[in-house]
């Protein structure tokens, strides 16, 4: 089974190594990363590097795409070689998948038209612009679509593992979470939006502003 983790300049790391550790660990599963060109890619800040092994023209048939986000995505949402390959390969898969910004690309490419989807917090509104109906949930599946989309950075580990149980079972699932270990237990109860206060809310707008 081929999945597909489309990459690109300034990706966010984790939208694409947390569902790739969740999904490498079934035996079944053979994961690609594909994008314009063979190569190392770097993620948004630049400090990590990831070897792309295939093009998109190369990877014509995979059974699961999994679209990571990033700072990246805001200039590929007019790329017709990224959003043209989606649209190819989507009805022939077992699912079309998204996470953070990732779903940005998805609707782009106007897979999302109508649908709910979820994406980071801090783009709901761009995703909406996009012709998709932005939730504020974890994971959203559309199962008759073929498209499930997850929020922000660490919920593609969610996705992964409910993707696991769709396309094998859900013992192979949870033999999965136990493989990474996934058992979160955070220090912190701030990690929706709902939930945190002001002052980390501040603290955020000035991590963001250093990022530009």
């Amino acid at each position: 089974m081929q999945v597909a983790i489309p990459l690109f300049p300034r990706f966010t790391a984790l939208d694409a190594i947390g569902p790739y550790e969740v999904l490498q660990r079934i035996p079944s599963v053979d994961v690609v990363f594909v994008g314009h060109q063979r190569g190392e890619l770097r993620t948004e800040n630049g400090m990590l590097g990831v070897t792309c092994d295939a093009t998109f023209a190369e990877v014509a048939a995979p059974e699961v795409v999994v679209v990571p986000g990033g700072i990246g995505t805001r200039v590929l949402l007019d790329d017709e070689v990224l959003l043209g390959w989606l649209r190819s390969v989507h009805p022939n898969t077992r699912f079309t998948t998204s996470v953070c910004t990732g779903a940005l690309l998805l609707a782009a490419a106007g897979l999302l038209d109508g649908l709910t989807a979820t994406t980071h917090w801090g783009s709901a509104d761009r995703l909406n612009a996009l012709g998709a109906r932005y939730v504020p949930d974890r994971v959203v599946e559309h199962l008759p679509q073929r498209i499930i989309t997850a929020a922000g950075v660490s919920s593609g580990i969610d996705m992964a593992l409910r993707l696991v149980e769709l396309l094998v079972d859900r013992e192979a699932a949870q033999a999965a979470q136990l493989l990474i270990e996934y058992d979160p237990q955070p220090p912190f109860d701030s990690g929706a939006l709902e939930k945190a206060d002001e002052a980390t809310k501040a603290r955020v707008a000035k991590f963001l502003q250093s990022r530009k």
